[in-house]
């Protein structure tokens, strides 16, 4: 039988210890047999969960019998990671054995080095602190997990449960998933990826910076057909010195900036009206609808019909 071990470590999330317990104890396969034997291992007796003190059953050592290992996140991502879980799941990961994290859990398994020079992705809030932490992994903050073989990556919360979802599927082909998934009132495979869940505002606007007049101009003239040189005009500079100062004060580049503005503008009022899809692509500055759609969709990763459903 596979054996699946949680890595419980100190400060460990709750949801991100539970759904891997959930989803993989009530697999069972077609002829009824359970489709993983699971344990729960940590380095100490008692782990602080939080909410929660947690005696795990199993120690360090069971990382060795594992056939998968689930490394959950913690509250405090940038914890240092104890030496002797970093030789254990080095240890697993030179025998083969498969190992996957959920939300920032990604954090802790990036500091044992087995993710440098992979892609993988964590919680979107969480995305920019991993890539500045662990600078030789690529950080896809858009998706729901990443799967690179031996080691597997997840967004936040419920991501979790479409990666263990899909490991199912691995192990043991579509119909034990799909049945996992119905069990855990889950689709098998949800559209789109994280992108859909992501708020840019905080990103937008850097308040008290020069060009924070000029970019509320912007978000009030959102409708208006505006090319870089009407942006320059606006901003009374040169078209070349309005790129250096929004790569400066934003992370990119004007025209980039209004689409992102243009998108999240969009969500408000799929999310508030009634207003067709077609309407609101005008109302946010797309002569086309059909250009509306293609991107919202290259930006969320759902179409606009899709993200209105899911939070209209």
């Amino acid at each position: 039988m596979h054996t699946v071990v949680v890595l419980a470590l100190e400060q460990v999330i709750p949801f991100d210890l539970s759904t891997p317990i959930e989803v993989f104890t009530r697999t069972r396969l077609p002829d009824g047999r359970p489709g993983y034997r699971l344990r729960v291992c940590a380095e100490r007796d008692e782990i602080d969960a939080g909410a929660f003190t947690l005696r795990a059953p199993w120690g360090l050592d069971a990382l060795g019998d594992a056939d998968t290992i689930v490394v959950p996140g913690i509250a405090d991502p940038t914890a240092p990671l104890p030496l002797a879980v970093g030789d254990a799941l080095r240890q697993a990961a030179a025998s083969g054995t498969r190992i996957a994290s959920l939300c920032v859990g990604t954090f802790p398994l990036a500091a044992t080095g087995l993710l440098d020079g992979l892609r993988v992705t964590t919680h979107w809030r969480a995305a920019d602190l991993l890539a500045a932490l662990y600078p030789k992994v690529t950080v896809d903050a858009d998706v729901l997990y990443v799967d690179n073989g031996q080691f597997l990556t997840s967004a936040g919360a419920a991501a979790g449960m479409d990666l263990c979802l899909h490991m199912i599927r691995r192990d043991y082909g579509s119909a034990v998933a799909a049945d996992a998934a119905r069990l855990s009132v889950m689709p098998l495979e949800r559209e789109g990826g994280q992108a859909q869940f992501i708020v840019h505002d905080h990103v937008l606007t850097p308040q008290g910076s020069e060009l924070e007049p000029l970019l509320v101009w912007l978000r009030e003239n959102l409708a208006r057909d505006l090319t870089l040189d009407d942006i320059a005009a606006r901003s009374g500079t040169s078209t070349r010195t309005l790129i250096r100062r929004f790569r400066s004060q934003t992370g990119t580049t004007p025209l980039q900036w209004l689409h992102r503005a243009r998108i999240r503008q969009a969500q408000h009022l799929l999310e508030t009206t009634e207003h067709s899809v077609e309407r609101i692509g005008r109302q946010v500055g797309f002569g086309s609808p059909t250009t509306f759609r293609d991107r919202f969709k290259r930006t969320t990763g759902v179409s606009p019909q899709t993200y209105r459903r899911t939070f209209g």
